[in-house]
């Protein structure tokens, strides 16, 4: 019989006094990652006072220093911080796992749920879609993070995020999609554009005229290969990340811009029409869909959101999604 298999051992065992907690070790690892009290604070979403006290709780616990400060580039973990690291990871993943256990054996949808999403439609889409969930299953809190589609699929991987709203962008064989809707692409045009009042736009027509990119990582290889495929450049004038301004570029005349989401109404954010035509020709559409780590759907939360998705997201019931017939 081992030592710990006696009753002696066991009564002993049972009662050493726990030196950390799992939200010190939340806290401890969210800084390691970000490299910073500040950042961590903002992905946690706690205070810094909190955070730090939560470092300095397990430092003192221990009686080892777990990170160094560099002036100008925050703090970096010490050696002996990276081992802890390590293990807290493990430990945190471990704690995760019999969570989401429970919650399966017991039949009942709750926790947490790290959503990420897309940049180009995360404003138009995930709020809705946590609402509705929350108010279906109450226990549960979304969480949710913008990101590039290289980003959603290293948080997937990772463990940082349990699902993804994307689209079907160079997804990895080790992800596994789920489709939910599928999206033509258009032409986004000035008001007094010369092509505006098309029913329809092909790539050649718009060969000559200055184009705004949306540059995102995979995003803007889609965009640019309706042209590729067509044998022809595009002149590119403008780039930008961000939807928003990639639309005012536009309405102030810059140049055309393509996408597959579409804003809800006809301004772009400072005031100006914007005209929506439907691309022609051999333009793929794109597919979205939800993203995860195979076997994630093994959990109930992950599983019932998935289910949630498949009744509300259609090209016809969510925001953004469906162009009318005229193309405006």
């Amino acid at each position: 019989m081992s030592a710990l298999a006696s009753p002696v051992a066991r009564r002993e065992y049972s009662s050493m006094p726990l030196r950390f907690t799992l939200r010190q070790l939340e806290y401890f690892v969210a800084v390691g990652e970000a490299g910073s009290i500040a950042l961590a604070s903002e992905r946690v979403k706690v205070s810094s006072p909190s955070i730090s006290a939560a470092i300095a709780q397990l430092e003192q616990e221990f009686g080892i220093q777990l990170f160094v400060r560099k002036h100008a580039q925050g703090l970096a973990p010490t050696q002996a911080g990276r081992q802890f690291l390590a293990q807290a990871r493990q430990l945190l993943a471990d704690a995760d796992r019999l969570n989401r256990l429970a919650d399966d054996l017991s039949g009942t949808v709750q926790g947490p749920l790290r959503l990420g999403c897309l940049l180009t439609f995360a404003q138009l889409v995930v709020p809705q879609l946590r609402r509705r969930f929350e108010t279906r299953f109450p226990n549960v809190r979304v969480s949710q993070r913008e990101m590039d589609q290289q980003q959603i699929f290293e948080g997937l991987r990772s463990g940082d995020l349990d699902i993804a709203l994307t689209y079907d962008l160079e997804i990895p064989p080790d992800l596994h999609f789920v489709p939910l809707a599928q999206l033509a692409p258009y032409a986004m045009l000035s008001e007094n554009h010369p092509l505006a009042g098309l029913p329809e736009i092909s790539v050649r027509q718009l060969e000559d005229e200055p184009m705004v990119l949306l540059d995102l990582p995979m995003s803007a290889d889609y965009f640019l290969s309706f042209f590729k495929a067509a044998g022809i450049r595009p002149k590119i004038t403008e780039r930008t990340r961000d939807m928003a301004v990639m639309r005012s570029l536009v309405g102030n005349g810059f140049g055309y811009a393509i996408a597959n989401i579409r804003p809800l109404n006809d301004l772009s954010p400072d005031g100006r029409k914007l005209c929506f035509v439907p691309l022609k020709g051999p333009v793929r559409p794109m597919i979205l869909g939800l993203l995860m780590a195979e076997g994630a759907a093994n959990v109930l939360t992950v599983r019932a959101f998935v289910d949630h998705c498949r009744d509300l997201v259609t090209a016809d019931s969510m925001p953004g999604m469906k162009m009318p017939p005229s193309g405006r």
